[in-house]
């Protein structure tokens, strides 16, 4: 089976330019914001790069993501490889326990696939109120999304404010599948290995299957729902995170 770099790999014009971009962005961002930025990834591939870029040119900018109760231990191995391989200690947030075991005690552990309400709610209780407590004290965050991913994000900038007036940077919005995974192969960035296995895009167990050949870049998120957007919220650019 070939690699995700042996698939997508490929240096296009205007790479290195990008990555330029990225690099002056996260910079200015992380004067900007002196002590109040973070980057929240979900430790995909996209958010391993931005991590790199971090640590290769040692931008003050700490980096969290969200410890779901539900991910793959493929995800959770990427934690030590992170503090392996740059010396980065990922602050790691957590779903409320108890709220976890109430929704599960009331719904049972298949309740995401009963309805998009229910879903929902799941993503709720182990997304977003744990991102809320990350971007607690925060005037800025930094996140991995591309306009290339899916169709609800194919206008992404490289800067918004969000719901709640925090600056938002999308330091990748312009790269390519092609150019995440030859810097990637270019520059030896750790990655998760279901990427090896047609997981393009990766979230909770339960929630994330292997996609086929020709199918959307988040076809394996929610596929058992119809809806267009397969989105849990964390990034719909008109949803406040307090709600």
């Amino acid at each position: 089976m070939p690699t995700a770099i042996e698939l997508h790999a490929r240096k296009t014009r205007g790479h290195d330019a990008r990555v330029a971009h990225a690099v002056a962005l996260l910079r200015e961002a992380a004067a900007d914001h002196a002590g109040h930025i973070v980057q929240a990834t979900s430790l995909g591939v996209e958010g391993m790069v931005i991590t790199d870029l971090i640590a290769r040119h040692g931008l003050a900018i700490p980096v969290a993501t969200l410890d779901t109760g539900a991910l793959h231990a493929q995800t959770l191995a990427l934690l030590g490889r992170i503090r392996q391989r740059y010396g980065i200690e990922v602050q790691v947030f957590r779903p409320q326990q108890e709220a976890v075991v109430q929704f599960v005690r009331r719904n049972g552990d298949d309740a995401m696939y009963r309805s998009v309400e229910l879903r929902k709610n799941c993503c709720d209780i182990r997304k977003k109120e744990p991102m809320r407590r990350l971007l607690e004290g925060r005037t800025a965050w930094i996140t991995g999304l591309r306009r290339e991913q899916s169709e609800s994000r194919s206008s992404v900038p490289h800067f918004e404010l969000d719901a709640d007036s925090r600056e938002k940077f999308y330091p990748l919005a312009d790269w390519s599948e092609a150019d995440v995974w030859h810097y990637v192969a270019t520059n030896g960035v750790p990655y998760n290995e279901l990427h090896d296995q047609f997981y393009p895009s990766i979230g909770c167990a339960p929630c994330t299957r292997a996609i086929s050949l020709g199918e959307d870049h988040r076809a394996g998120r929610w596929w058992w729902e119809q809806e267009g957007a397969k989105e849990c919220g964390l990034h719909l650019r008109d949803e406040p995170l307090a709600a």
